[in-house]
């Protein structure tokens, strides 16, 4: 079973693996925590090597992954995996129901692990054996020397430091069972999601001794996990994260509709990726499980996760808190996650959040709000990006924007081989140009409204984009953008790809003629549209890779030619319905997308987006198993869709 489950604490840290518990990443730990010193995400948990013995039966709960074998090879107990309100392992042995429920209490470092013997003629033996990492999320650890062995004991628990630079980890149960401390290497554990990457895939885990203890019918045994020793009662404990979440749930199914699942799932796993990160601040991680806070991800994101998801003043906060990293002008792409320097090397972030302004205008209505905490931040990233003060970015006298060089990559195509670009962007990328032009009409528009001053002819670079923007990336014979104008040589990169969408789907819409802009939707949909995505170049093209596998320099290579990226449905909904002289037929081709997605939840991430597919049939989703626009765009569109019923 190649179905991955994931269980978040709002804080950037997380549990994850397979849902038979046995690991096929170095990604997969049962406690990972982001932490502040060392800064990161750390696997201090791997897993628990946890069995049970009824009527002298010995059944294991968990598998482990050796070189050429699992173990136990025979005799998994698994009948069911449910993802409710957390995520349920239900072990059926003969007659009996053994049930295994993992849960974060959200917005702590605190993990419960609880064993419930459901229905059972006499009384369980559980033995639970931690197996411990303690390193970052992108390496592996072997047997070493450094690692400290001494176990201290704990109420009803033990806790132990193996490395000087780590945190403590406390281990502890809510009622009483015998710890036996033996100090024991597990060597070997293979991970084949790593393997099939091309990265090293075999890891040593400590095992500090082992927990047993006999469950009568009815009873359970909980434990908690954490970074320091809590007096709080473990099974109140539970009971109150249980409740809060059953509250949560029903406050949705309320708002969407309770015969509304997808949109309830939607809903529900869409506050996973909002994170009150180490500086205590509300952000958005972009991935699980290897990505953290970018910032074009996260506006990209913002929306769909928070006006769309009912949850406006979090969304106002979060894009206070972007706009505050800004840097003459830029937003960061990547927010370090070890706590170093920010990236400034993206040119569209920083208008991306002129279309989250936006959105949130578009959901409150509330212009107050708009020029009184965006109104500075707006101008600011406008004044910088037409001044010409920003290092590769620069305003042409036609008033398109050209960006970077041929070894940079300042765009989200931004995958690099060898140091190069895998797909070229440099120049006048078609949908910087189509943002460039939506943030300037929006500006002038909330400055003539409100009376505000503009520090520059923001009507002049207007009028001069409109001028010159069908001249430069209109290709007659094609019907469609192209995707780049080269002011060098003056020539255009006429590749198929959908990013030409945006100058059609954003509310001020650089291209203005709508036969154009039902022609460039119609090609789109022709070449790229795929059940769960866009293509991110046409399979006509001989540089189209329809497969995203191999060395991590074989997937740099497929990222943008040609793999599926489901975030783009959002615009492709937007210029469709916009375009389209059939509206109900649109409406019926995107639910039709809908329910694929829809479908999708329970095959990769169960309950997520992946962040990209295959490009070609039959799209096996590749990738990160929970992508945060993945899901952002999709409750956007679904919230369009609604709004023409």
């Amino acid at each position: 079973m190649e179905e991955e489950w994931l269980e978040v604490n709002e804080c950037g840290g997380y549990a994850s693996s397979t849902i038979l518990n046995c690991h096929s990443r170095k990604y997969h730990g049962l406690f990972i925590a982001n932490l502040d010193n060392p800064g990161g995400r750390f696997v201090l948990l791997s897993k628990c090597e946890d069995f049970v013995s009824v009527d002298g039966k010995e059944l294991p709960l968990s598998i482990h992954r050796y070189p050429g074998v699992y173990y136990p090879h025979e005799g998994h107990a698994l009948h069911r995996f449910v993802l409710d309100l957390f995520p349920r392992f239900i072990y059926h042995i003969g007659d009996s129901v053994i049930e295994k429920n993992v849960m974060f209490v959200r917005g702590e470092d605190t993990l419960l692990l609880r064993y419930y013997v459901n229905e059972v003629s006499s009384p369980v033996a559980l033995t639970v054996r931690p197996l411990l990492a303690f390193r970052d999320i992108h390496t592996l650890t072997g047997e070493n020397d450094f690692l400290r062995p001494e176990i201290c004991p704990a109420d009803n628990g033990f806790f132990v430091t193996p490395y000087d630079a780590m945190p403590t980890l406390f281990i502890q149960a809510n009622e009483m069972c015998r710890w036996y401390p033996v100090s024991q290497w597990y060597r070997n554990f293979e991970y084949p999601k790593e393997r099939d990457r091309g990265f090293s895939y075999h890891e040593d885990l400590f095992m500090p001794g082992a927990f047993e203890c006999v469950l009568p019918p009815g009873e359970e045994m909980i434990f908690r996990v954490s970074m320091e020793e809590d007096e709080r009662k473990v099974a109140a404990l539970w009971r109150k994260e249980v409740e809060r979440r059953i509250k949560l749930r029903d406050e949705i199914e309320d708002t969407c509709g309770r015969r509304e699942s997808f949109d309830v799932k939607l809903r529900l796993s869409s506050r996973d990726f909002v994170i009150r990160n180490r500086k205590n601040k509300l952000s958005i991680i972009a991935g699980y499980h290897w990505f953290y806070e970018w910032g074009r991800d996260a506006l990209i994101s913002l929306p769909g996760l928070t006006f769309h998801a009912g949850r406006v003043s979090e969304g106002i906060e979060i894009l206070n808190n972007i706009g505050d990293l800004r840097r003459g002008g830029l937003i960061p792409n990547n927010i370090s996650e070890k706590g170093g320097e920010n990236a400034y090397n993206s040119a569209d972030a920083s208008l991306w959040y002129f279309w989250c302004v936006q959105e949130l205008l578009g959901c409150t209505g509330n212009r107050e709000v708009i020029m009184k905490k965006f109104w500075p931040i707006l101008i600011d990233i406008a004044h910088h990006f037409y001044s010409g003060a920003i290092e590769h970015i620069h305003v042409l006298e036609n008033g398109l924007v050209t960006v970077g060089s041929s070894s940079t990559q300042l765009t989200w195509m931004d995958a690099m081989v060898n140091g190069m670009p895998v797909t070229p962007r440099h120049g006048c990328p078609v949908e910087i140009n189509a943002l460039w032009f939506n943030a300037l009409c929006f500006i002038r528009n909330l400055a003539r409204q409100s009376g505000e001053e503009i520090p520059f002819d923001v009507e002049g670079v207007i009028e001069k984009i409109e001028d010159s923007f069908d001249d430069n990336f209109w290709i007659p014979g094609k019907r469609y953008l192209a995707d780049r104008w080269i002011p060098e040589g003056d020539c255009r990169d006429d590749s198929m790809r959908p990013n030409q969408l945006l100058a059609v789907s954003l509310p001020f819409a650089v291209v203005a003629d709508r036969k154009k802009a039902a022609d460039i939707v119609r090609n789109v949909s022709e070449k790229l549209l795929t059940p769960y995505g866009l293509r991110t170049l046409s399979p006509d093209d001989s540089r189209f890779k329809g497969r995203y596998a191999g060395s991590p320099e074989e997937r740099d290579a497929a990222y943008h030619e040609g793999t599926v990226w489901p975030w783009l449905l959002g615009h492709y909904g937007e210029a469709l319905l916009k375009t389209a002289e059939d509206r109900e037929s649109a409406r019926k081709t995107l639910y039709s997308i809908m329910e694929a997605i829809e479908r999708h939840l329970g095959t990769a991430g169960v309950g997520y987006i992946s962040e990209i597919f295959n490009g070609d049939p039959p799209f096996e989703p590749c990738g990160c198993i929970a992508q945060a626009w993945s899901i952002a765009e999709v409750i956007r569109l679904r919230t369009l869709l609604k709004r023409l019923i």
